[in-house]
């Protein structure tokens, strides 16, 4: 919000033309009231003072009265109680008894009108910005998800996995076939899910947490010394909805750089609720080196968590001795649907 940005909005024609027609009324009723172009002139100052500031400081207070309190909407009647005094005494200042419009006696009057006037043209005009925000970021959220779908088998599930538990497949169709099937049905559940969630918009928590553990199942099938897991989720699952497959990138790379990089250890995975949200907590093994060049998975996670809720979820890496600690912390509404 700018106090710029409020004059140009108020230039645009579906509340341009309204005003003039007000400005119109109010020195044709002047006009026959004194016959005089100086009291004209002084309503049309008037009428000018009050679409310079009316709107924009009624913006400025809504603004800061967002953070709670009540002293910003002081401040608006304060400054409509200085523009109505001031125009109260400019007749007299320049000769005159009074006007039709700039009367003393209707100075309450004329605060109300600020007042409300004032009100009205900057909620209308918040109004419209915010439905343009809304409308600009439902484009971004629909490429953004347009490129999910066509990219999630690569950028939410390491190819790498997919091909190596494909072959061990194969080699379980010979040696042991009962695992094979096993892995098999695992993974196809797996994709399914993951196909399923890149149509979705949201879906619950509990539907995450079902492919999280479906990833570790895969991992464990393939080599249970190598690949061990430890899911803490609360029980029940609170029903809220989140992005899907927003933890997915986060757990897969601590299983990439833990685990699978030959770092021995478990990989921890816990989810938490806390007041007014949920927290993911993921502990792999390996020291975290930074980001590499490159990599995907963690930048469309952050371009996502921006979408769904603004600047409410943070996600951070750090280093913690010989491991790597991943911390996200989000709000449980979404302030939109990636």
């Amino acid at each position: 919000m700018s106090f710029l940005a409020t004059i140009r909005a108020l230039g645009v024609p579906r509340r341009a033309i309204p005003l003039a027609v007000v400005l119109v009324a109010m020195v044709a009723a002047e006009w026959g009231a004194s016959a005089s172009w100086v009291p004209c002139a002084i309503d049309a100052g008037l009428f000018a003072a009050f679409l310079v500031v009316a709107p924009a400081s009624w913006r400025w207070a809504a603004a800061r009265a967002r953070s709670g309190g009540w002293l910003p909407y002081a401040g608006f009647v304060l400054v409509g109680a200085l523009v109505v005094v001031v125009a109260a005494l400019v007749p007299g200042l320049v000769g005159l008894r009074g006007t039709y419009v700039v009367d003393p006696p209707a100075t309450g009057l004329l605060l109300v009108l600020f007042l409300v006037g004032g009100w009205g043209l900057g909620r209308d005009i918040d109004l419209e910005e915010g439905m343009e925000s809304a409308s600009r970021r439902a484009d971004r959220m629909a490429l953004d998800a347009e490129r999910a779908r066509l990219v999630a088998m690569r950028a939410q599930l390491d190819p790498h996995f997919l091909f190596n538990t494909l072959n061990a497949i194969a080699e379980w169709c010979r040696e042991d076939p009962a695992l094979a099937e096993r892995a098999t049905l695992k993974l196809a559940s797996m994709l399914r899910t993951i196909l399923d969630g890149s149509m979705r918009p949201s879906w619950p928590l509990a539907r995450e947490v079902e492919l999280i553990e479906q990833l570790t199942d895969l991992y464990s099938v393939r080599d249970q010394a190598r690949y061990r897991f430890v899911l803490e989720v609360p029980q029940p699952i609170p029903e809220i909805e989140v992005p899907p497959m927003i933890f997915l990138p986060l757990v897969e790379n601590a299983i990439t750089h833990g685990p699978a990089a030959g770092h021995a250890g478990e990989v921890t995975v816990r989810i938490e609720g806390r007041d007014g949200g949920i927290a993911l907590r993921i502990s792999n093994p390996g020291a975290y080196q930074g980001r590499r060049d490159g990599g995907q998975g963690i930048e469309m996670v952050e371009r996502r968590l921006a979408l769904a809720y603004a600047s409410a979820a943070t996600l951070s890496l750090r280093a913690d001795d010989a491991r790597t600690i991943t911390e996200l912390s989000m709000p449980t509404a979404l302030a939109s649907h990636v």
